[in-house]
């Protein structure tokens, strides 16, 4: 019986285990021009032990950020930045893939350079608010990309994604998920384009498999990884017709699993029947970040590489405040309790110390 202990290949690369570390939000990108630290460089190095590390969603370009603090992949200072953090992760024996994260309408014009605005497929604004440096703001309509802009949106993935290797990532995750871009594309709230980019599932999925074509092209497919979360309502996305997102995720698997990818990634939603389907049709490695709700992923869900219904496991908030996870994991516990006052921004504290069990 394969077990969550058990190694792996992953596109070429023997992981040690199969507990991933999620992609997490920290806010701490406090180098010059949303550069990564050496204390960014700390927290990911301490947990190396992962299989797979997923770093926190990472802006491919000026126009992908939506957060303040957050890391990028389009400037030399930002492949420095990240190449003490591969580096130390390396020193360790870890594998780390960059997660690609265009964040698309979900932003404020106050996070961009003058004169810009959020984009996104449509121009339908999202409820809700998001966190700036001065305070709560609401979600601003943005500007419908245009069929040169999406292009550019494409070579701007392609672009960070060779950035990420000049900086030393064994691969990237585009993020396909979490009510951000391409996730905004399959979605048919936020997505009401007429052209080939929207209507039905065939031109909504369209964005996220091009991008994937073209990741693949610039670095290898198999350095590529691709997260879906189906159904997620998260950042005003409403995917409320089962059968329409049970067509466009099928659809969309079906038309990435030519490309040999290195992974799929799946934000699970409470349909595991969906979960089942996908794991099915995906033709590689399959990671799954289970649906625990409202309990964070826990040792319960190691059962679920036992009985195949995952390769990998990704743990999110357990291995924030976890550092040496798997080992945790092998022994049963005891686990530390993640401070949630830390989660975005600040220093060390909440960050990079957690204690490990063995000192």
């Amino acid at each position: 019986m394969t077990t969550a202990f058990d190694p792996i290949d992953l596109g070429g690369k023997r992981l040690p285990n199969r507990i991933a570390m999620a992609p997490m939000t920290r806010s701490r990108a406090y180098g010059p021009g949303a550069a990564p630290t050496e204390l960014n460089a700390t927290y990911y190095a301490q947990r190396a032990s992962a299989g797979l590390i997923v770093t926190e969603g990472t802006q491919p370009s000026v126009l992908g950020q939506g957060y303040p603090d957050t890391p990028g992949l389009h400037s030399a200072a930002q492949i420095a930045g990240w190449h003490q953090v591969t580096d130390a992760v390396h020193a360790k024996g870890g594998t780390i893939f960059a997660q690609l994260m265009h964040t698309g309408r979900i932003g404020h014009p106050s996070l961009l350079p003058d004169g810009l605005l959020p984009v996104g497929p449509s121009p339908v604004a999202a409820k809700g608010q998001v966190f700036t440096h001065d305070g709560m703001k609401d979600f601003v309509t943005p500007k419908e990309l245009t069929e040169d802009e999406i292009a550019q949106t494409i070579a701007d993935f392609a672009a960070a994604a060779r950035n990420a290797i000049e900086a030393g990532f064994d691969g990237v995750e585009i993020h396909g998920a979490n009510g951000y871009l391409i996730h905004q594309f399959l979605a048919p709230n936020a997505n009401r384009r007429a052209d080939g980019w929207g209507g039905p599932a065939a031109g909504r999925i369209r964005l996220g498999v091009e991008v994937a074509t073209a990741v693949a092209e610039a670095i290898g497919a198999h350095r590529t990884g691709f997260r879906i979360s189906p159904g997620n309502p998260l950042n005003d996305i409403a995917e409320t017709d089962p059968s329409d997102v049970e067509q466009t995720y099928t659809s969309l698997v079906a038309a990435l699993a030519p490309l040999g990818l290195a992974y799929l990634h799946l934000l699970e939603g409470p349909d595991r029947d969906l979960t089942k389907r996908l794991r099915k049709d995906w033709p590689g490695v399959f990671v799954l970040n289970p649906f625990t709700h409202p309990e964070p992923t826990g040792p319960d869900s190691l059962g679920l590489v036992e009985d195949g219904t995952a390769d990998l496991i990704a743990f999110g908030a357990l291995f924030l405040a976890n550092p040496d996870l798997p080992d945790r994991l092998a022994e049963g516990g005891p686990f530390n309790t993640p401070d949630k006052a830390a989660f975005y921004g600040g220093d060390h504290r909440g960050y990079t110390d957690y204690p490990a069990l063995k000192g």
